[in-house]
């Protein structure tokens, strides 16, 4: 090769290793990267067999991928054929290195070794090698096995050559241009390989960090615990659902790999905001519950009024107006004190909805005198009467405000991250289940189209997720029945969007869900045709 013709050749080489680094830095599948490196290391050396091994957890030397295309052999990488040989170990004891597999040999000395014919090689063991070949026919000679070294230089995998050819297909040794050339390969790959996996790390310390997250704030609330876990699950199930629709408004529907993982953050981030409410909030069962359910209160209050009419029936007695045991008198008010008290329990319970007789009974035994350290006062204070007559569910207004800010301080907290590209509609998935598509929802009061149809799906999965738990402070886990139906009122008054709710009902992912996650006892029979018509 004369010098032009030498220096176009390691012209058009330098040009080739600029892009291949470019395209291994690019490559985020690691079977594909891994391919890609040794099949620039074919084009360099035109070497017949080719494997790559990457260091394990356990720190041995495991087969990655096996090509040789004498043998035909393809395995591993994006073949989907397994490679069927242990990893090969750096040690075989804590004091023993291996230093006679000439791959663990290169892993454990971080240098190349560069070998003309493993038939006459003294210091490896070639002996399987020697019996492969003798059993297919095949014959190893050259070898030239290449350290994959990370910015720290440490192993992290090793690249071994086998056989390399000249122009007419004869096996030629690995001359230093080779070897040089394939050390720059070994190391772009290495640098591509750890930047990837560093990015790997950092996006499961991500995970792990939103998970744990999302772990204390279900674990704040023994009543709430496992909400967070289950919501992205019923919010993927849908959302591919939806991606497989080819008819109807969401026809066009589709997610990248990207976008699936950008909506499963935001469903395990979608509560992130209660991080900041009052448990005594969250955990409130009963109308009365603050630290402790007050109820038990006015249950030592009634138990004053029984023995205020005890003394009041002893006192006629001693007067000779009693001639019985006990008289109808006291055994009326006896009655009539049980009475009330078992109606202030029931009261005590949150429901769907309190009759508007029923409050005015409470403020009746309310508006009752009692007297307590000698100091007449009304048997139920303000306070109590007002959280009694909570129409629907337990909470006040001021406490259903505190749980609504939640979306406030969810939104707030996720806006202050600095998201990278492919994160940045987090705040807006995880922040508009709330939402309702006429615009009455909170905390933006946003229309349906201005919502995001992530953000719908994650509002459907959230609404069934409350329906069906069975871990409610203020209610049982609703039958699925029960559950749909609901869901099909808030599909007419337009509190969810009715196109989504027809696809969760008929692609049957509420029944997907409900088979893993519902208490056997919840699941019935569903009249789905009554809910998406009605």
């Amino acid at each position: 090769m004369d010098a032009l013709n030498r220096i176009k050749f390691l012209e058009d080489r330098l040009h080739r290793l600029s892009e291949i680094g470019m395209a291994l830095s690019t490559e985020k599948n690691t079977d594909k990267l891994f391919e890609m490196i040794l099949e620039e290391a074919k084009n360099i050396t035109r070497a017949d067999g080719r494997t790559l091994y990457s260091m394990n957890k356990d720190g041995n030397l495991k087969f990655e991928i096996m090509r040789n295309d004498t043998m035909n052999t393809v395995m591993g990488g994006t073949s989907g054929e397994k490679i069927p040989y242990y990893p090969v170990k750096l040690w075989f004891d804590k004091q023993t290195p291996n230093r006679k597999n000439v791959s663990a040999y290169v892993a454990l000395a971080q240098k190349t070794v560069n070998i003309e014919d493993a038939y006459e090689e003294d210091g490896f063991d070639f002996e399987g090698t020697k019996n492969f070949d003798k059993k297919s026919g095949y014959r190893s000679k050259s070898f030239l096995t290449v350290p994959l070294k990370n910015h720290e230089n440490e192993i992290i995998g090793v690249m071994q050559l086998i056989n390399a050819r000249n122009e007419n297909g004869e096996v030629i040794s690995f001359n230093q241009e080779m070897q040089e050339q394939i050390e720059s390969l070994a190391s772009q790959g290495a640098v591509a390989l750890t930047n990837k996996r560093l990015v790997e790390e950092l996006k499961t310390l991500f995970e792990s960090f939103i998970k744990l997250i999302a772990t204390a704030i279900d674990k704040k609330s023994e009543y709430t615990g496992g909400h967070c876990e289950r919501v992205p699950v019923i919010t993927m199930m849908l959302a591919d659902a939806v991606a497989e629709i080819s008819e109807g408004k969401y026809k066009d529907f589709s997610m990248t790999d990207e976008q699936r993982y950008e909506l499963y953050l935001a469903a395990w981030l979608h509560d992130c905001g209660k991080v900041a409410t009052p448990p005594h909030v969250v955990d409130k069962g009963t109308k009365l519950e603050t630290i402790f359910d007050r109820i038990e209160l006015i249950r030592t209050r009634m138990e004053l009024l029984k023995k205020d009419q005890e003394i009041a029936f002893l006192k006629r007695k001693l007067n000779g107006q009693s001639n019985i045991h006990y008289d109808e008198e006291y055994l009326a008010s006896i009655k009539d004190i049980e009475n009330d008290m078992k109606f202030l329990e029931s009261c005590n319970i949150g429901g769907e909805f309190m009759k508007p007789e029923f409050q005015e009974r409470v403020r009746e035994i309310g508006s009752k005198k009692i007297n307590i350290f000698n100091e007449e006062r009304s048997f139920l204070s303000d306070n109590e009467i007002m959280n009694l007559n909570i129409p629907k569910g337990t909470l006040l207004p001021e406490e259903r405000e505190i749980i609504n800010d939640h979306i406030v301080i969810t939104i707030e907290m996720l806006e202050q991250l600095p998201y990278p590209k492919n994160l940045k509609n987090v705040p807006e998935f995880a922040g508009g289940h709330h939402e309702k598509m006429d615009g009455t929802g909170y905390p933006k009061g946003l229309t349906k189209k201005q919502m995001s149809t992530q953000a719908k799906i994650m509002a459907i999965a959230d609404i069934y997720e409350a329906l069906t738990a069975a871990d409610r402070p203020y209610k049982d886990g609703k039958k699925l029945s029960q559950a749909m139906r609901i869901m099909g009122f808030m599909k007419n008054e337009y509190h969810i969007d009715e196109d989504l709710f027809e696809i969760f009902v008929k692609s049957g992912v509420y029944k997907k869900y409900a088979k893993d996650y519902v208490a056997e006892n919840q699941i019935d029979k569903v009249n789905e045709n009554l809910i998406l018509d009605s």
